[in-house]
Order: C-alpha cells, then sequence, then structure tokens
C-alpha cells in the first residue's frame, strides 16, 4: 500500500473541502442566512480535520517522528490546529462569522503547502540532530498553536476595525464586564440582524444598537481567543530556550526567529495589559492586535525565508 498516494489525497480532499466551505460560508453569510446550512459546514469542518488528522498519523507513523520538521508539515498542521478551533468555537458559539474569517486563513495555509511550495519541501526527510528530541513535539506543537490561536483572535481585531470603520466607537465590553463573562458563548448573529434592519428601513437607533452588541461580541471575543493564545505562546518560548539549550548550549542566542518571538510576546503582553487595566479601551487594542497578526506571520514564515540562524532548517532559502 503506498502511503504517499493516500496521504496526498487526503490533503486534497481536505482543500477541496475547504473550497467548497468557504463558498457555503460567504454565501449564507451575505444572501441565504440559513440555518441548515451552516450546520452542514460545521461537519464539513470536522470532516476537513479528520482527514488532516489522518494525513499527519499516516506521516508520523511512516517516518517515525512527529511531523513538524520542516515548512510543509508545520502548514499541515497549522492548518488542523485551525479547524479545530473552528469547531471547538462553533460549538460555544453559533455565529456565521466564524466560518467566514477562518475559512479563509485556513485554505490560504494548505494551499500555501500543497501548490507553492517545491515537492521536495512536501517529501520527509531524516531529522538533522538538533530535531532529534522529544522538545520537537513539545515546542513546536504548542507554538503552532498559539499561532492559530492569536491569528484567530487578531482576525476578529480586524474584523472589529473594519465594521468600525472611520466613527468612534466606545463599547462597553471589556475583561471586567461580568454580564459578557461567559467564555466564547456570545449571541454574536447580530449581522443578519443588522442587514435585515437596513433592509426594512428600521430606525436607525435600532441599526446602531445592533451594530454596538455585535462590535462588543467581536471585540470581547478576540480578547478571550488572544488571552487563551498568549499563554501558550509564553510555554510555547520557554520550553524552546530549554530545548536550544540542550541543542546548541545557549538559553537564547538572538536568532531572527527567537527575536521574532519575543516581539510577538511583547506585542500581545500590551494588548493584554491595556485590556487588563482599561487604558485602552475599542479602536486602540483592535489596531495593536491586528498589528499582531502581521507580526505571528512574520515570525512564523517570513524570517525563515531569509534561510538565516539557527532554525533555517526545513525552510525555503
Amino acid at each position: 500500500m503506498n502511503w504517499n498516494i493516500i496521504e496526498n489525497n487526503l490533503i486534497n480532499t481536505a482543500f477541496t473541502l475547504l473550497l467548497v466551505s468557504l463558498i457555503i460560508s460567504w454565501i449564507n453569510l451575505i444572501v441565504l442566512n440559513l440555518k441548515y446550512l451552516q450546520n452542514f459546514n460545521n461537519y464539513l469542518s470536522i470532516i476537513i480535520n479528520l482527514s488532516l488528522s489522518a494525513s499527519l498519523t499516516i506521516r508520523w507513523t511512516t517516518n517515525q517522528y512527529f511531523p513538524l520538521s520542516n515548512l510543509y508539515e508545520s502548514l499541515i498542521f497549522l492548518t488542523w490546529c485551525l479547524t479545530l478551533i473552528k469547531i471547538i468555537l462553533g460549538k460555544k458559539n453559533q455565529s456565521k462569522l466564524l466560518s467566514a474569517i477562518i475559512i479563509p486563513i485556513s485554505l490560504f495555509t494548505i494551499s500555501f503547502a500543497s501548490i507553492s511550495l517545491p515537492q521536495n519541501l512536501q517529501h520527509a526527510s531524516p531529522l538533522v540532530p538538533a530535531l532529534r528530541s522529544n522538545w520537537l513535539m513539545m515546542h513546536v506543537t504548542i507554538m503552532i498553536i498559539s499561532y492559530a490561536t492569536l491569528m484567530i483572535g487578531s482576525l476578529l481585531s480586524i474584523l472589529f476595525l473594519i465594521i468600525c470603520g472611520n466613527q468612534k466607537i466606545e463599547v462597553q465590553g471589556n475583561s471586567y464586564n461580568k454580564t459578557r463573562k461567559l467564555l466564547l458563548k456570545y449571541n454574536s448573529n447580530y449581522l443578519e440582524s443588522i442587514i435585515k434592519n437596513e433592509s426594512l428601513g428600521d430606525d436607525n437607533s435600532i441599526y446602531k444598537l445592533n451594530r454596538l452588541n455585535l462590535l462588543e461580541s467581536i471585540d470581547n471575543l478576540s480578547y478571550r481567543i488572544i488571552g487563551f493564545g498568549f499563554p501558550l505562546l509564553t510555554i510555547g518560548i520557554i520550553a524552546g530556550s530549554v530545548w536550544a539549550n540542550e541543542a546548541w548550549g545557549s538559553y537564547w542566542s538572538w536568532d531572527p526567529k527567537e527575536t521574532w518571538a519575543l516581539i510577538t510576546w511583547l506585542i500581545f503582553a500590551i494588548y493584554l495589559h491595556s485590556r487588563l487595566n482599561q487604558s485602552w479601551q475599542g479602536k486602540k487594542p483592535a489596531i495593536l492586535a491586528s498589528i499582531g497578526f502581521i507580526v505571528v506571520w512574520i515570525c512564523y514564515l517570513g524570517v525563515n525565508f531569509l534561510g538565516k540562524g539557527l532554525h533555517s532548517y526545513g525552510w525555503v532559502s
């Protein structure tokens, strides 16, 4: 049995289903607004995640190491994390906005892995000595999960800014708002009601109220998700430092990847600090989180294209 063919078929299946899910989610958000399409989309996400899980498992058992040794494998694992987070959030929150923002980024990562990368990077190769450690699973897994979580939280902040536009918005939701303390359980299907109110010509005050409720829900959900991803990023950086000391004899070498990981940590630390002490609310923390989205991608992907540093193995140079 050719496991490579099965693995490729599973990746192609996940890619195709993500494309179908993207079309369904956007049509359902903008045009149809049908409950059963949302449920169907949720089932598609489960099938996509299972396909990626099977692909990673095949690669793991075939090569006898956890598949996170190169760019292709990490992108597939990142897509798996994104779809898993979507499934979890979908159980807590029935908003169609989540599908509309998570599916495109998932499709982008798997497309980049399957289409843009050369074939030699898609094939498994023997681990370099530095990667032959149990820290591979501990450090890299936590870092990529944190990246996926922070990306989703940052995308929600970008959505917040888009909906705000040029208007000054003062949201009431914050880290101390007890009425919105239920983790991820927001009734954030306000976008449909906003569209409906506009089409029916309802009173402008009702539209503004719905719009403010939507913004508060997005703002709080973004804060909760980033608040979950930040400790994972912290643990991942600490684990990486311990592993670096074992592999290279130094906890910190100011490698480009390490430097940008620190920059990422500082940006989201400032974001969470500003939210906790309520010094910033509304657009300011959302702008900072939006910058964090770009910084996460630079840290995860951008610095590796330089081909320099201790983390350059397994990447495009």
